[in-house]
């Protein structure tokens, strides 16, 4: 299992200055991709209170994260998990991904979510409802904006008129597509459309192989390779002495929480320090968070003892 880490997307430490040091520190550790998360809003209720956890409340873009590391970094992958289609026309999608993908020299994973708070999709002037086949056609189309050396695409949702879109990007046909979602539908589209499928940072650990066993068997009965399939685990770690769940404990106990990982036919896991609280919070010391993800990653590091 190829092992990766997430950069400073969320709360006090996401700075550039700590954008490229951890992709640095993890570049020279052997760590194989870089990955940052979406959010636009955390929404309040009529009190002003927060609805949402910490990590959620300050989140910076991160396709303009993903370009500022391409230019920060030689080696590592750079991936989104996820970017939501519904924020999105195709066409407008496009541009960045491409961009990104060329100035890191081919090296950009874009994860595709449905979109999962209300909230946002009412902010965007987008429906909650069908956002499946929405995904699906915008997939579609912007497979055709990519591959297509005179695009004309018509969907049921969107369409792009006789027209040529350049530049490409560098990976042909183009960059991976890894799905993200949890719901039975999602996972078995994933193995339909997508190159790979993302679990969420709220997943249960305890049944990823029943949701890679969903993928593969919808990619087979679309007559797909399974084989040919990634499957990338936002690894959420919670580094503590006093308390132990999946992927929270000490550092030791993390380790095998990372073996159990590949043993569930994980191809992909990535260290996601932004959703501990007592680093991704807008209240969280910076200088602190920096001094903690520089021990997880040196003690998690590939080839580590």
């Amino acid at each position: 299992m190829e092992l990766g880490c997430a950069v400073p997307v969320a709360g006090s430490w996401a700075t550039a200055e700590a954008c490229a040091e951890v992709a640095s520190w993890a570049e020279e550790l052997g760590y194989q991709s870089l990955w940052a998360f979406q959010r636009l809003l955390a929404p309040v209720d009529e009190n002003g209170e927060h609805r949402l956890e910490p990590q959620y409340r300050s989140v910076e873009d991160p396709l303009a994260v993903l370009a500022y590391l391409a230019g920060k970094t030689t080696r590592p992958r750079l991936g989104v998990a996820v970017v939501n289609a519904p924020f999105y026309s195709p066409i407008v999608l496009a541009k960045p991904l491409t961009t990104i993908d060329r100035l890191s020299g081919g090296r950009l994973d874009v994860g595709i979510g449905l979109g999962w708070m209300p909230e946002e999709l009412q902010a965007v002037g987008v429906p909650f409802d069908h956002r499946g086949a929405r995904t699906a056609d915008f997939v579609h189309c912007l497979r055709a904006i990519w591959t297509q050396d005179v695009v004309e695409y018509e969907g049921p949702y969107f369409r792009v008129p006789r027209a040529r879109v350049q530049p490409k990007p560098l990976q042909r046909p183009h960059p991976p597509l890894l799905f993200g979602g949890a719901a039975h539908a999602s996972l078995r589209r994933a193995g339909r459309m997508a190159d790979g499928w993302i679990s969420s940072s709220r997943a249960d650990l305890s049944h990823l192989a029943d949701s890679i066993r969903i993928v593969r068997t919808a990619a087979a009965e679309a007559g797909r390779d399974p084989s040919s399939l990634r499957f990338v685990c936002r690894a959420v770690v919670k580094v503590r002495s006093t308390t132990r769940a999946p992927l929270t404990g000490t550092l030791e106990e993390i380790r095998d929480d990372l073996r159990g990982l590949a043993g569930s036919g994980m191809t992909e896991a990535f260290v996601d320090l932004n959703f501990d609280p007592r680093i991704g919070s807008p209240d969280a010391d910076p200088e602190a968070s920096l001094r903690e993800a520089r021990a997880v990653l040196e003690a998690l590091a590939p080839g580590a003892r």
